[in-house]
């Protein structure tokens, strides 16, 4: 019991500590693990899967010039490809984001072959404090992957760092 008591006060405190004051801690995720994260970009929708199970659905908003893959700095495309959920940030400007590990080493080298910088800090994110969804035009980020607030704080949750996304066309 003791042991068991330890733990669930380490656990406790190491989430906390790794929190913002805009987490909700009861909205934790005790679920199905999600072993990987699907985006379609012409659907507009994020899926959260277990080992080919759709755990989760979301609407989403991509970056504001959404056909095609991400080229390089500025062009405003969400990438497409394979990637890794490589970070947390529970103080985003956009609520909490999750970083996506754009970009890879074919998106340097096509970037750097066309003499461009290819970019970063590609993130699914909620909204801005300020903006509501629906008062923001369709895919207006500048190539992140956009949800509603409380879904982020759900896919937040559910989505632990070294987890695989693609998105797709």
């Amino acid at each position: 019991m003791t042991n068991r008591r330890q733990f669930l006060t380490f656990a406790g405190m190491t989430a906390l500590g790794g929190c913002a004051a805009q987490t909700d801690m009861s909205r934790l995720y005790a679920g199905p693990k999600v072993k990987s994260v699907q985006v379609q970009k012409g659907a507009r929708v994020l899926l959260l899967l277990n080992d080919g199970e759709i755990l989760r659905a979301y609407k989403i908003d991509l970056g504001f010039a959404p056909a095609g893959s991400k080229e390089f700095e500025g062009d405003g495309r969400t990438p497409e490809g394979r990637y890794t959920i490589d970070r947390r940030n529970p103080e985003s400007d956009f609520f909490l984001s999750l970083g996506i590990s754009y970009p890879n080493r074919a998106d340097i080298s096509a970037a750097r072959a066309a003499g461009r910088d290819p970019g970063g800090d590609i993130f699914i994110h909620g909204q801005m404090p300020r903006f509501a969804r629906r008062a923001l035009s369709r895919d207006w980020t500048a190539g992140c992957i956009a949800v509603d607030n409380s879904e982020m704080r759900e896919i937040y949750w559910m989505v632990p760092v070294g987890t695989p996304i693609t998105i797709y066309a």
